[in-house]
């Protein structure tokens, strides 16, 4: 059986799909971008007066993505030590990998206790934004770890997706 999970509190998914999906005790996030929830603004993006994007800061953008993927994770009843794998996309790995894995340390201090990490650089992404992170947590049943029973989140609309694309 799988559940979907929409996070109230997160950006709006930019397609049709949850923010994650249970599967047992697997929670697999969709891509999680550094959009803020309220505006869709993205943090660290600096425009020209034509509106065209001129430079972006990489360390607001995982600032950010990292809170959106806290967000999503405590809808579904998850932790931020339940994460173990973590794929993260950069637009600019030879400009933006040093800022982002200062930024990753920050987050995640101790090495031994942070998920595993896989970091791709890849050419573009759907909206303006510099980085994105796709995530893998382990949920343990309640009752192994001693935590009470944490249900989903309410699954996201029509057939189990975030809304309209």
């Amino acid at each position: 059986m799988t559940d979907a999970v929409h996070a109230a509190a997160a950006p709006r998914p930019v397609g049709r799909y949850p923010h994650a999906r249970r599967v047992g005790e697997l929670l697999f996030l969709s891509g999680i971008g550094p959009r803020d929830p309220a505006g869709d603004a993205v943090p660290g993006n600096v425009h020209d007066a034509e509106g065209r994007l001129v430079a972006h800061d990489i360390a607001a953008q995982t600032r950010a993505v990292l809170a959106n993927v806290r967000t999503v994770l405590e809808a579904a009843g998850a932790r931020w030590e339940d994460l173990v794998d973590v794929t993260v996309y950069l637009t600019d790995m030879a400009g933006d990998f040093a800022a982002y894995n200062a930024a990753w340390a920050e987050a995640f201090p101790d090495p031994a206790a942070a998920p595993c990490r896989t970091t791709l650089g890849i050419t573009a992404l759907p909206t303006p934004i510099a980085i994105e992170l796709k995530c893998i947590a382990r949920i343990e049943a309640p009752a192994a770890e001693g935590r009470p029973p944490t249900p989903l989140a309410r699954p996201a609309g029509e057939g189990g997706t975030a809304g309209p694309a």
